[in-house]
């Protein structure tokens, strides 16, 4: 009945979620000396992430976090009018560009691998376990491989205190 104490669900409600995290994310590669970079228009993830994997030294760690605006799926807010004339927010689908961050990772038993996350509710996120110059293999089918795997993102967020 109540979103985050407003009678109706926004979308713009989840602005300062957005901000909070993305501070949190940028709070962390400054601590931890990781580099930040924004991807240009066209250019290949895959290449970027292969130069900065030979240069990392480190058996593990975050190697870089990348930005790049995207097309995603998002929830928008607009405004609809009652029968009686009035008007109320409704959240609706929508497509919008916007920045997608990727946490590119060495990790000893994956190897090379990222996390994709978007900067815009509904916060879609997706991981991929090989950086191989053609697309990444997802995971799925390693149940097992991919329990572990997300313990190590667990771990990550918890290092990261990203968590809201």
């Amino acid at each position: 009945r109540f979103h985050r104490g407003h009678r109706f669900a926004s979308s713009v409600l989840m602005e300062p979620m957005s901000k909070r995290f993305l501070g949190k994310l940028e709070d962390y590669a400054q601590q931890q000396a990781v580099p930040i970079l924004t991807f240009a228009k066209h250019e290949r993830k895959d290449d970027v992430a292969k130069a900065h994997l030979a240069k990392f030294k480190q058996a593990e760690g975050v190697v870089f976090i990348g930005k790049a605006q995207e097309k995603a799926r998002v929830c928008r807010t607009e405004r609809r009018k009652s029968d009686n004339g009035g008007t109320y927010p409704w959240l609706v689908s929508s497509t919008a560009m916007v920045n997608q961050w990727y946490v590119y990772i060495k990790d000893e038993d994956f190897g090379p691998l990222f996390l994709k996350l978007s900067s815009y509710f509904p916060y879609n996120a997706k991981d991929r376990a090989q950086i191989t110059g053609q697309q990444g293999e997802d995971c799925s089918p390693l149940r097992s491989s991919c329990d572990q795997l997300l313990g190590h993102i667990d771990q990550f967020v918890k290092d990261a205190k990203l968590a809201a």
